[in-house]
């Protein structure tokens, strides 16, 4: 029999979040249950502005990479874009060729096709050199390849290398690396998509257009101590491309010092000192030291009255009441953090102002980086579920990009809304298998050709290409199913093993995910491109796959990957040794304590309460995905109007209808026809888990359940 956790929470604690960010008492008992109480972590999922996402500019190597690409555009060189075959290769590769063409870069791009192996090649860098190029960019590859890019060093390419794998201990050199995971990154969430560090660069170029590019300013404000009256306080913070590089707190009794005494002088030192309301702050400035302190300051509030006519009259102290940073900040607000985030948010709307195209180009680009953020199965916490909240809103809003649009419509999604289930199950599935067949050109050039009959014809292809993976997914399981159970006691039951060179290599992580679900232990599948073994491994109950991996690199011609997924290859000759290698290894895997069969219960929902409000609940808490699985509730005691068994053949559907007060809700329960008058009947009650959503029939949205375990109810 399952089980059914529901955690038991602090009363205390719901009303906490109630009080301080305006929650019902259901939100937050789930939040709670969650354990996502915390500020930084609640802004997430309260809010989805743009402006909440980390700045470019926090990677130390942004600069530099800008600078590196501005020059290639002034002297005209050629640029290569090296991408990867999955969605996340394909999409990144696309953002950036967007950019960079729209700025008349000579650029092309190129995707592992075929056999080729992941990541940056010999030939492909020597082909590039015989071409006259001059510079290579890596987008969700690069950062294992240090032969290659020491290669393309030696012929005098320069290469950037626009990765988000997990870092080896030695990094690729001489290259410029943005990296959110390598050590020193100065980007302060290591866990995006590659499109999306992708998406970051881009961001930068843009920003490189605009006045305020490596513009190094000091936000300056001075104030009375609210602690004593004979003192103030002039607080100081350095700006470089908009992120805060210093800061300077200085408390001054008035009249007892001049400012030569303070460390101001210094620190202001040709300096563009920019203020809030330039006449009240001379005023305290000339309280503190008299009339020999003469500090230029430039007054940022009539530029921000502009955008922001309500500005025009406020003070910091009033403003600061109004950001929904502060709202969310560990620390009590302050009016020089106010002033900061003021700032920020002006200049962003500046630059929207002056440059209308890269708003519209940011919107197209960002539902790319929904799709990356899903297929990579990034957790959707932080600034991804920014990302893929604003990318699904906008298809939503009736604008998919080009290339989108096509492929949806051979998808029969256009028109219909659209959730993370939706892109992770259909779209994501549908433009990978161009890549796992070999064709990763073909996703690539649905998103960037100009010819509308080719992304047509390209669309369809890509769909046929699903077709054949999904029975390439099947025929694989079949060679690995007998394999795959008896391995399992071989490797200490804590891995699944598979080796097959029957296996398509385009579907080997597909099976390796399949295995995980099936035996609830890491995966690894293994298949055999002519002398040359590849392999894929999946993880399950915290186990990390790229340190595993990395304790047999003296065996792996190449391997890299995330934590929860990664690839290898090696030659065929050492299969024996490979093998005998995983069986040492496989004792010392450690795994997260948890039972399959067991379920955490997010709310209880009374039956007079389950109405279609509950959707709007569920929403707030989309996108869901990696770490934020969908919600989870349990009613008791709903009866059984009807029942019906769908589908043919074993994989038969149960169709029940339950009654919840006034309201009658559809309930599907995928692949359990069985149960209808095994363990329930018409006119018993059941007490249900279920996740809720919408179906979509006739361009009407019909509420329903998708149930996730049942049983009778027990008599009372």
């Amino acid at each position: 029999m399952s089980i059914w956790n529901k955690k038991q929470i602090s009363k205390a604690d719901i009303t906490a979040l109630e009080t301080k960010y305006g929650i019902d008492a259901l939100t937050a008992s789930i939040l709670v249950r969650r354990g996502i109480t915390a500020g930084q972590e609640l802004l997430y999922y309260m809010e989805d502005d743009l402006r909440f996402q980390h700045s470019p500019f926090s990677f130390t190597s942004m600069e530099d990479a800008v600078d590196r690409i501005l020059d290639a555009k002034e002297e005209q060189e050629k640029v290569l874009i090296f991408g990867d075959r999955d969605v996340d290769g394909v999409s990144s590769t696309t953002v950036l060729h967007d950019c960079l063409s729209g700025m008349g870069i000579d650029v092309r791009y190129r995707l592992p096709a075929g056999d080729e192996a992941y990541g940056l090649s010999m030939e492909a860098v020597d082909s590039f050199a015989q071409e006259g190029g001059t510079l290579i960019i890596t987008v969700d590859c690069g950062i294992s390849n240090n032969a290659e890019v020491a290669h393309a060093g030696e012929l005098g390419l320069d290469v950037i290398i626009v990765d988000h794998h997990n870092a080896p201990a030695e990094l690729p050199a001489p290259a410029i690396i943005v990296n959110p995971k390598c050590p020193g990154s100065g980007y302060p969430f290591p866990d995006i998509s590659g499109c999306a560090v992708v998406y970051k660069l881009v961001s930068a170029l843009r920003f490189s257009q605009s006045k305020w590019y490596k513009q190094q300013v000091t936000l300056l404000h001075a104030m009375p101590d609210s602690g004593s009256a004979d003192s103030c306080t002039i607080s100081c913070i350095k700006l470089r491309n908009l992120v805060p590089v210093s800061r300077l707190d200085e408390t001054v009794v008035p009249g007892a010092q001049g400012i030569a005494e303070t460390r101001l002088p210094d620190y202001l030192q040709g300096e563009l000192i920019l203020v809030w309301d330039a006449q009240t702050q001379h005023r305290l400035l000339t309280s503190c030291f008299g009339t020999g302190a003469d500090i230029n300051l430039f007054d940022v509030r009539p530029e921000a009255a502009r955008l922001f006519p309500q500005f025009a009259s406020m003070p910091l102290s009033k403003l600061m009441g109004l950001s929904k940073i502060a709202r969310y900040g560990n620390h009590a607000p302050t009016e020089i953090g106010g002033f900061y985030n003021i700032y920020v948010t002006y200049v962003q709307q500046q630059m929207r102002k002056d440059f209308p195209a890269f708003a519209a180009q940011e919107e197209k680009d960002l539902q790319l980086v929904a799709l990356a953020a899903l297929a990579d199965i990034m957790p959707m916490k932080d600034e991804n579920r920014i990302f893929v909240k604003k990318g699904i809103a906008s298809i939503n809003a009736g604008r998919p990009r080009q290339g989108l649009i096509e492929l949806m419509s051979q998808l029969n999604m256009l028109g219909k809304r659209i959730a993370s289930t939706d892109v992770s199950w259909t779209i994501v599935s549908n433009l990978n298998a161009a890549g796992r067949l070999g064709h990763p050109e073909l996703a690539a050039d649905l998103f960037t050709s100009k010819d509308a009959q080719f992304r047509e014809n390209a669309a369809r292809r890509i769909t046929e290409l699903n077709m054949e993976r999904k029975q390439l997914s099947t025929d694989a399981y079949g060679y690995a199913e007998l394999q795959a159970k008896t391995s399992i006691p071989l490797h200490n039951d804590k891995l699944c093993v598979v080796i097959d060179e029957r296996i398509n290599r385009g579907v080997s992580g597909i099976l390796a995910g399949r295995l995980v679900s099936e035996y609830n232990v890491p995966a690894m599948t293994v298949t055999f491109v002519e002398n040359t073994a590849i392999g894929s491994m999946r993880s399950c109950r915290g186990f990390d796959v790229t340190a595993f991996l990395n304790k047999m690199d003296d065996l792996f011609l190449n391997h890299g990957g995330h934590t929860f997924a990664g690839g290898f290859s090696f030659e065929r000759k050492r299969l024996a040794e490979f093998e005998a290698r995983l069986k040492e290894l496989s004792a010392s895997i450690t795994l997260d304590e948890a039972r399959a069969d067991s379920y955490d219960v997010d709310a209880e929902i009374p039956p007079a309460y389950l109405t279609p409000d509950l959707l709007s609940v569920a929403d707030l808490f989309e996108p869901f995905g990696e770490g934020n699985a969908r919600l989870l509730f349990m009613t008791r005691g709903l009866p059984v109007l009807d029942a019906i068994i769908m589908g043919k053949g074993e994989k038969q559907h149960l169709k029940i209808t339950v009654g919840a007060g006034s309201c009658k809700w559809p309930a599907l329960f995928w692949n359990e026809g069985a149960r209808l008058h095994r363990d329930f009947e018409v006119g018993d009650s059941v007490d249900l888990l279920f996740h809720v959503d919408r179906n979509t029939f006739n361009g009407a949205e019909i509420p329903q359940l998708i149930i996730v375990d049942m049983m009778k109810s027990a008599r009372h």
